[in-house]
């Protein structure tokens, strides 16, 4: 632990690992952190046969079917050792996992677009992101390309942090939209001993979070938010409404992104301290 000053600032309440990139993920109650943030966090990916990039949410023009596809590990995952195959629920109830042969056509054909999928590798692969007709974003009704961090199928960061405190002021904003964990797909989510409601991740950029006895984080930046945000996934409903909020109150900000500085494995109601 570092023998800075700290301030417990919260802590954890939910942790969340998301296999397969762009599918629905798994809840966890402990899990490792590395240099790559939750051990087998988007370990795997789709790409597309035709183009070579990595099918995203972010497009759903292109992959409107994603958030109805849910990815497990088929054993637990740990550090030591390699990253285990993945188990993938599909729309139909059934079910496919990483290591079958026929795993691909069988994805394809539920997809209806050829893909494989594959284990982040070597180099640097990009993807597509839709920019609805919104006020607020950078762009409008458009889409562009952006390239993934390398050897990895992150958007952007390691890490991505979310506080209750933020859903909450959202839904004072907004009362009618469901401010749901799932929408925003966070790693780690705290909630905050203040109570209050408020974008309060904003003032830990550039501060170091520890949380646990060992894991440390350096919090990067702001978490800009994406159509991914808007679509209907289970018994949630798309809702435009979500992403506008974000833009009209903070600058289409939900969370924050961070680097980690000192893995460990990080549990439920571990405290959470800023430095």
């Amino acid at each position: 632990m570092s023998d800075k000053p700290q301030t417990e600032v919260g802590s954890v309440v939910s942790l969340w690992r998301y296999p397969v990139k762009s599918m629905m993920g798994e809840e966890l109650n402990a899990t490792e952190v590395t240099e790559r943030g939750l051990f087998g966090d988007r370990a795997y990916a789709l790409v597309d046969s035709s183009d070579g990039k990595v099918a995203t949410a972010k497009n759903p023009r292109k992959w409107p079917r994603l958030f109805d596809f849910r990815a497990t590990f088929t054993e637990p995952a740990r550090a030591a050792a390699k990253v285990p195959p993945v188990r993938i629920a599909l729309p139909d109830g059934t079910s496919v996992t990483s290591d079958q042969d026929d795993l691909n056509p069988i994805l394809s054909k539920a997809l209806n677009r050829e893909v494989t999928l594959g284990a982040a590798q070597r180099g640097a692969v990009n993807a597509e992101e839709y920019w609805p007709d919104m006020e607020g974003l950078d762009h409008r009704d458009t889409v562009t390309d952006f390239t993934l961090p390398e050897e990895t199928f992150f958007d952007c960061a390691m890490v991505h942090l979310l506080t209750t405190a933020t859903l909450d002021r959202l839904r004072e904003l907004y009362p009618q939209g469901r401010f749901e964990v799932r929408r925003f797909r966070p790693n780690i989510v705290v909630q905050l001993v203040s109570g209050e409601k408020s974008f309060a991740e904003n003032v830990w950029i550039g501060h170091t979070l520890a949380i646990g006895d060992k894991v440390r984080l350096s919090i990067t930046g702001p978490c800009g938010r994406c159509v991914m945000t808007t679509l209907a996934q289970g018994d949630l409903s798309k809702d435009p409404g979500i992403l506008r909020t974000a833009a009209q109150h903070n600058q289409a900000n939900v969370g924050v992104y961070a680097a980690v500085v000192q893995g460990g494995t990080i549990r439920r109601s571990d405290p959470v301290r800023i430095e």
